[in-house]
């Protein structure tokens, strides 16, 4: 009797709970991430000592080419690069920006750095690229394992770093190196490639079979070799294959095949987070153009992946099996509408633009985050977002 009285009360209870509109989501069952920068970042003419430094800024930028001018996102392809340089300056031989506006984000990870390279090489900024360059080309390295995760902002090892080498680094890195105009290439970049190039060989034995399970840009421990850990290096055998030296073309051309075939074959025809598990990854769009070739079985799965992690603030999740709290991550947005241009899929391209272009900071920042209800959250700027908005909007002016 007693348990039959319980299950009433509880009953009565859900249903008074469902009138009020009080029963809880997966959404709210998360707490909603928060902006992580304060306003006060902004550089703004009428700080006293900010003048002087935002006029600087706004030469800078004209030194160089802006994507997008003339066009609806033109604000934000400014203030993209004013943040760029501003997370710049100051930089000692060997000092890195940081990835982010916050003190959680003080780090330099090589796969962000990829990105800004190009992007800086792309505006006419070749100065500031060689100089990453040469960062990366002076981080500590591991022969076996490649870069760590990220470094201090000085070049230096995060001692007892959790997240470790994450070997997807080196793969972004032969991208970068070979997307930059072969004129702004440092002495550095030389050593850098051999010395990536060496590292994906004994990793994936020549592109005969997939690396071993990485951590990747979900910096989460993994026990499967992850698509985001191996489609860089895909990306970046490629690269070499285009603009290495003769032996390095030779060696790096079959390697990509190689391993290309490899990924379709263990990891297809899902192309999901690990193969056939783990649910539609934003690794997928490391495949698409121009990463790689357009490739019809790439494309229906990039499709996919923009059903299935769309989020109700209207931006992407890294993954449809990243929670489900309604967050929308800018990074893997942004990425979407760059490899979209790259595709000749400017509608895409444009309308994940346009999402990014509405939530930004009041200051004019890209977030890294934009939660539930809408609004900006996590570090303002990151970097990545901010690189890759410029490499879009640069996509679509050469189209």
């Amino acid at each position: 009797m007693r348990g039959g009285l319980r299950c009433c009360v509880i009953a009565l209870c859900c249903v008074l709970l469902a009138a009020c509109g009080s029963r809880t989501t997966s959404e709210t069952d998360w707490a909603e991430p928060q902006l992580a920068t304060s306003p006060g970042f902004r550089i703004s003419d009428r700080d006293p000592d900010g003048a002087a430094i935002a006029k600087a800024a706004r030469e800078w930028v004209d030194q160089g080419s802006l994507p997008g001018a003339g066009t609806r996102w033109e604000s934000m392809s400014r203030w993209a690069l004013i943040d760029i340089h501003q997370m710049m300056s100051g930089l000692g031989e060997g000092g890195a920006p940081a990835a982010g506006a916050a003190p959680s984000w003080g780090y330099f990870w090589p796969r962000d750095g990829a990105f800004l390279i190009v992007a800086l090489d792309r505006t006419g900024h070749h100065e500031e690229a060689r100089h990453l360059v040469d960062v990366l080309a002076r981080l500590p390295f591991d022969e076996t394992e490649g870069f760590d995760a990220r470094y201090l902002l000085g070049g230096e090892r995060v001692t007892l770093d959790p997240r470790g080498p994450q070997s997807d680094g080196c793969g972004w890195v032969l991208w970068a190196l070979g997307s930059m105009a072969a004129s702004s290439l440092p002495p550095s970049a030389a050593g850098l490639r051999s010395q990536c190039l060496t590292n994906l060989m004994r990793l994936t034995w020549s592109g005969w079979q997939l690396p071993p399970p990485s951590p990747d840009y979900w910096e989460l421990p993994v026990t499967r070799t992850s698509l985001g850990t191996v489609a860089p290096m895909v990306a970046g055998l490629r690269a070499v294959a285009r603009s290495g030296t003769k032996t390095e073309r030779a060696l790096a051309e079959p390697m990509a095949k190689r391993l290309a075939a490899q990924v379709h074959s263990e990891l297809g025809p899902e192309l999901g987070r690990f193969g056939d598990s783990g649910g539609m990854d934003a690794a997928v769009a490391m495949l698409m153009p121009p990463f790689g070739p357009t490739d019809r079985r790439v494309t229906s799965r990039w499709l996919a992946y923009q059903r299935d992690a769309a989020r109700s603030s209207g931006g992407l999740a890294p993954g449809s099996g990243w929670r489900n709290d309604g967050t929308s991550w800018t990074p893997e947005t942004a990425l979407v509408a760059y490899t979209a241009a790259a595709a000749d899929r400017d509608a895409t391209a444009r309308r994940w633009l346009d999402w990014l272009d509405e939530h930004r900071t009041e200051w004019g920042s890209l977030p890294e985050k934009v939660n539930r209800s809408g609004n900006p959250a996590g570090p303002a700027p990151l970097l990545w977002t901010a690189a890759l908005v410029l490499l879009t909007l640069d996509e679509l002016d050469a189209a």
